[in-house]
């Protein structure tokens, strides 16, 4: 039988993969944007710069904190691709999310697996970049190749899996290929072209694809139904009649686009002891705008919580671009 052998987890924000001078390209969109989600409120970005003053923001996000909290996560990335790559696991369970790059508004299922042969991350033309916001073109080598590219997906586990969680009264929508999304592309998420291009460094292991809509309401699963669609994954996984190592790779969050380190701090530390229950009682508020990601995480925590499987935070970096505190918290971490 099949057997969850490894887990990974890997924050994917533009920062990530944009140099340290160039952090600031999206202050300007902070500053135009209304209604920034913080906690249990909304806010305007000079309100933000206000409510946070005793925080040093401005300090934290200088050029100087930017070129070193971002040399912190390359290492850590690099951590993460070196522990992939010795754990060699032969099939990996990829949790990330939709931001409008598959599914129209016309169609947003909560959940949904691809259980095609394959999946294609196509190259961006000049015209298709040059429609990208600020900020973001910058960043897109990190989740688009230069040439179109094929990886392979594991067709008979992404079908083992949805029928196994119809059966336990998951409603999953399913996908031989990716839609044609907005752009008109069958463009593959930001969320799943960081793993292959920055952590598989381009050399794909064989995937299943599960797609979670953390986003965009009305229909965002709770993070009690993200735990729970976990513990049903690893029972299908278990339940597969193929005798493989799994792994399972979780993509996105932490806190953003304002960060909240203490947000990131309880529920880290919920992870590491594998405590769903605190997990699942966090009020569903924090889950807004980029943090609502943290449910990629909270999905593959209900998995792996099953297993033995110990958390080893490689680091958390909060990486501030502005002294209103937006950004992307970043987190890296490995289950063996």
């Amino acid at each position: 039988m099949a057997h969850i052998s490894f887990g990974l987890a890997s924050s994917h924000g533009p920062l990530l993969s944009t140099p340290p001078d160039k952090w600031t390209l999206r202050v300007k969109a902070d500053r135009q944007n209304r209604e920034h989600a913080f906690r249990g409120g909304t806010y305007t970005f000079d309100e933000l710069v206000e409510l946070r003053a005793p925080e040093n923001l401005k300090q934290q996000s200088s050029l100087e904190e930017c070129e070193r909290r971002h040399a912190q996560c390359q290492k850590a990335i690099v951590r993460l691709a070196d522990e992939l790559k010795a754990a060699s696991p032969e099939v990996l369970v990829l949790i990330g999310n939709d931001q409008r790059e598959i599914f129209k508004e016309s169609l947003t299922p909560p959940f949904s697996i691809v259980h095609g042969d394959s999946i294609d991350n196509i190259a961006m033309d000049e015209a298709a970049l040059a429609r990208l916001k600020p900020g973001l073109s910058i960043a897109h080598w990190a989740n688009v190749p230069e040439e179109s590219v094929t990886y392979p997906c594991v067709a008979e586990l992404g079908e083992h899996l949805v029928r196994s969680l119809t059966d336990d009264d998951f409603d999953i929508a399913t996908m031989k290929k990716l839609p044609d999304g907005p752009s008109g592309r069958a463009s593959l998420p930001h969320a799943y072209g960081f793993l292959y291009r920055r952590i598989m460094n381009d050399m794909p292991i064989p995937a299943v694809p599960v797609v979670l809509n953390t986003f965009f309401p009305p229909n965002q699963p709770k993070t009690s139904r993200c735990i729970a669609l976990g513990k049903a994954m690893a029972k299908a996984i278990a339940s597969w009649d193929e005798d493989v190592r799994v792994g399972i790779i979780m993509s996105g969050g932490l806190s953003h686009f304002v960060l909240d380190e203490t947000f990131d701090d309880d529920v880290l530390s919920a992870m590491k002891s594998n405590d769903t229950e605190r997990l699942a009682a966090i009020p569903s508020h924090f889950f807004r705008s980029g943090t609502s990601e943290t449910k990629n995480w909270i999905t593959g925590i209900g998995a792996l919580a099953t297993t033995d499987l110990k958390m080893n935070l490689i680091d958390y970096v909060p990486c501030y671009r502005s002294e209103a505190g937006t950004g992307n918290a970043m987190a890296f971490a490995v289950w063996q």
